[in-house]
């Protein structure tokens, strides 16, 4: 599956990138993930639909504040919903899972676990 943006209000929900215009390495860096290779496992996920992640983003910046991810649990139709935000970004955070939450049960079709 290719990713899914959405617009969730106050705040801008995008795949996560690394490439010669946006970097979003840092910003991870700053909520404590410094594996080098997360954002392609994250496109990994997508992929292969086993894990789908959202870069939760000031819109007029792009600047990531924290993350939403999907992870669909086996062949059943349950999935986990997780998130982690930067320092100061928690209501970013508890809007975006909200939305995720909307489309994961009535665009995917899953039954969404805390």
């Amino acid at each position: 599956m290719e990713a899914v943006e959405i617009n969730a209000g106050a705040w801008y929900l995008r795949a996560y990138r690394d490439d010669d215009r946006v970097s979003d390495r840092p910003a991870l860096a700053l909520a404590g993930v410094t594996d080098p290779d997360y954002v392609r496992s994250c496109e990994a996920g997508w992929a292969d639909e086993t894990r789908f992640t959202w870069a939760v983003c000031e819109p007029t910046t792009g600047e990531m504040l924290a993350e939403v991810a999907l992870e669909p649990e086996g062949d059943t139709y349950l999935a986990q919903l997780t998130g982690f935000a930067r320092d100061g970004h928690q209501l970013a955070l508890e809007a975006a899972k909200t939305v995720v939450r909307r489309f994961g049960e009535g665009a995917l079709g899953y039954t969404i676990r805390d």
